[in-house]
């Protein structure tokens, strides 16, 4: 709503003797020819509405006008008259919401605030001013929206289909706040949110709305400034009368097809001038054109239209010259203050507005009288018993940058020095303030003003309470998969041949028992031994032929065997008549292994306190050459451990720093051990409850190896009786994860 006041003089003298005769008037006195002394609003044929200005007084001409579309008001100056009924009223009339009667320099200004722009005609008739207002041709009924409204589509279209709510809800936001959120079919639709005296109005152009949706929500139960939410049909348009409580304000935004409308609590401030949490100014607008005219009249005018008592002292003087258009009312009282180097300070309904020296003098003066009280004010002992913290802590926190305490006495009692007038620099107790500690009952003794023990006594109201206990629990996890295969082969000819007088003999040499190789140790027979015995030939004398000798160390010309094989096939060819003997044996493994490890260190504490668990081994070894030629023993560990320290925040999350260990011995070299190591320190935050990882390591070795005879390994086929193959696969992969509990204030013991 804005109001405008308009003053056009012609010389500065007259300014000053017109402003001073007006100012000794009241209201209920006549300015000129006429008085304005009743307003009355009635309906019209045809929908219209007359507003009736009652003037008592001769001669009276009839009112200059104009119209404000953005916020719609009709304003009427009667010049030469005054007012003698009430200044300002609220109507429940559907076309004007309020109207205002301001009277200043012998004109009145009726400000008459519209619900929406209508088009005027005024007339005079005996005693009566007639002001009928109708609708304009083609205007739209969206063209109301004033700067306070909201708007986040433009008035869909008459060609355009109607959009249809789809969903009213309401919910409690995190600060108490209600929050009316509406699901639309279309994100297009046409919205307009604007207060309108207590309540707030949310209207949606062109939409529809289910039957079971068109209710009155009484949302009372949800603890927010929001009592009730009526959603009214009118015409084609959906409209929600939202009725807040108290001092409020509102916010609103589109998400998609979600309107959210965020209604919340203003905490009055008696310093503020106008009360809510947004920055800038929000008075109502009015309009000001002075010329040369005193600072203390402009200050009346402006306390006359926002009902302020406001006091101006004495040494407010000069004369300002200002014009204004739709200003904000306290913006329009800034200016004034900063064009004079005026201050104001508030309370309640009440300001007092003078230089700023003034008030700063006066401030520091009430600071001084309040420091020498405190010096002379009488001293009082109160005793405080701590349940919590300590007392030794406690005395040290009251006397942090002080100059009074003293050094703790003997048996663990502090006693701050008495008569100490060493300047204070901080601390919480006065210059004349003690305090002494029992450690033994856990005792603090403050000696001090009232208002310091006050201050003692709410501070120990909120520090010596029981903090909250977490329960820290780690997982480290480590999965092995290995797999390996391998595959060999030994391979052996043994032959003897008698050919034209010479003997010729082919042997294999084992590899693994180069001893025994083409030497038999047993008996000379003739004949042929078992086949399972290694065979040889050799030529007799006596006889001229061949004698057999056999021995059980089997000659090998390939010995590639797998070492501690899973299988063994061998086979043995003989040929009796020729005495020839191969031997073939192949031997194969294949290993799958998959482990998992879990480690699981748990540790309680208490909030911001640092808590660590561990177990494992501690390896001593002792190194020669150390300091003086002496020996040295050093300390290996291999441990499982974890030190966290954690934070509970406000809203039961948990900050941490952790540290998570865990080291194995993987074996010795040379007498010396072989540490596996796997750590992580970091710092996490998560929710009550919540497993957060920490991190993890995957590892994966891919061997693949071959032993062959050259050449011969290399043959298709028949290579593979000359070749030994090994492939192997490790997979090993490391997770940590970390789960914070915040233990119950009841919790007697950890299970």
């Amino acid at each position: 709503m804005s109001y405008a006041i308009r003053f056009v003089l012609i010389t500065a003298g007259l300014t000053r003797a017109l402003w001073l005769a007006s100012a000794a008037l009241v209201s209920s006195v006549a300015f000129g020819q006429g008085v304005i002394e009743d307003v009355s609003v009635s309906k019209a044929q045809g929908g219209r509405t007359v507003v009736t200005f009652a003037i008592k007084g001769e001669g009276a001409a009839a009112p200059t006008a104009f119209a404000i579309a953005a916020p719609p008001r009709l304003v009427l100056d009667f010049a030469n008259t005054g007012t003698s009924g009430r200044g300002s009223a609220e109507l429940s009339d559907p076309v004007i919401r309020s109207y205002n009667l301001v009277q200043a320099q012998g004109r009145t200004r009726a400000v008459l605030n519209l619900n929406r722009p209508q088009a005027y005609e005024v007339r005079m008739e005996a005693g009566r001013a007639v002001v009928t207002l109708f609708d304009p041709v083609g205007a739209s009924v969206a063209a109301a929206a004033g700067p306070e409204a909201g708007r986040f589509a433009a008035a869909a279209p008459s060609e355009s289909a109607p959009s249809t709510i789809r969903d009213v809800d309401f919910r409690r936001g995190q600060n108490g706040e209600g929050r009316l959120i509406i699901d639309l079919s279309d994100p297009n639709a046409g919205v307009e949110i604007k207060p309108q005296g207590r309540v707030l109005l949310i209207d949606l152009f062109k939409t529809n709305i289910p039957r079971n949706l068109e209710r009155k929500l009484d949302v009372t139960d949800f603890g927010t400034p929001v009592q009730t939410i009526d959603t009214q049909v009118q015409g084609g348009n959906v409209r929600f009368v939202v009725e807040p409580k108290g001092l409020w304000e509102h916010s609103a935004y589109q998400t998609d097809t979600r309107l959210i409308v965020e209604v919340k609590q203003i905490i009055e401030d008696p310093n503020k001038l106008t009360q809510g949490s947004r920055p800038g100014y929000k008075g109502e607008k009015l309009s000001l054109n002075f010329q040369d005219i005193a600072v203390r009249s402009v200050l009346q005018v402006i306390g006359d239209f926002t009902g302020l008592n406001i006091i101006v002292s004495d040494t407010v003087t000069g004369n300002v010259t200002l014009r204004l258009k739709d200003v904000p009312w306290d913006q329009a009282l800034d200016l004034v203050m900063q064009a004079r180097s005026l201050d104001m300070r508030k309370n309640g309904n009440v300001v007092w507005i003078a230089p700023k020296e003034e008030l700063a003098l006066k401030e520091k003066q009430e600071l001084e009288a309040k420091a020498q009280v405190a010096d002379i004010e009488p001293l009082r002992t109160e005793i405080f018993q701590l349940n919590y913290q300590k007392a030794e802590e406690i005395r040290r926190l009251l006397l942090s940058g002080s100059g009074s305490g003293g050094a703790p006495a003997a048996g663990g009692v502090g006693t701050a020095a008495p008569g100490t007038t060493l300047p204070t620099a901080g601390g919480l107790l006065s210059r004349r303030g003690t305090v002494t500690v029992d450690t033994r009952t856990n005792i603090v003794v403050v000696t001090d003003t009232p208002s310091k023990l006050d201050e003692v006594r709410r501070l120990l109201q909120r520090i010596d309470i029981a903090v909250k206990q977490v329960l820290i629990e780690a997982r480290v996890v480590i999965a092995d998969d290995k797999f390996s295969r391998q595959l060999g082969a030994r391979f052996g000819i043994g032959a003897g041949i008698h050919r034209n007088g010479r003997n010729v003999g082919i042997s294999g040499r084992p590899l693994a028992d180069a001893d025994q190789a083409n030497i038999p140790s047993t008996s000379t027979v003739t004949g042929f031994p078992p086949w399972s015995y290694y065979w040889r030939v050799k030529p007799d004398q006596q006889s001229g032929g061949f004698v057999g000798e056999y021995t059980n160390s089997i000659p090998y010309n390939v010995n590639l065997p797998v070492s501690n094989a899973a299988g063994t096939l061998a086979l043995t060819f003989l040929n009796l008549g020729n005495n020839n003997l191969v031997n073939l044996e192949l031997s194969a493994a294949e290993a799958a292994n998959r482990g998992k490890v879990i480690s699981s260190p748990r540790v309680v504490t208490a909030d911001n306190q640092k808590a660590s668990i561990e177990q494992g081994q501690e390896i001593k070894l002792r190194i020669a050459g150390g300091v003086g030629g002496q020996s040295q023993v050093v300390t290996v560990n291999a441990k499982l451990g974890l030190e966290v320290t954690p934070q509970v925040t406000p809203d039961n999350r948990i900050i941490m720093d952790v540290g998570v260990t865990k080291d194995s011995i993987a074996g010795f070299t040379d007498g010396n051990p072989i540490v596996n190591t796997r750590r992580v320190f970091t710092k996490v935050i998560a929710n009550n409850g919540d497993t957060v990882v920490l991190g993890g390591i995957y590892e994966e070795n891919i061997t693949d190896s071959v032993d062959k005879v050259p050449l011969l390994g290399d043959a298709p086929v028949i290579g593979n009786l000359f070749r030994r193959t090994n492939r192997g696969t490790d997979k090993q992969e490391l997770l940590i994860f970390l789960t914070p509990r915040v233990l119950a204030e009841t919790a007697g013991a950890l299970r």
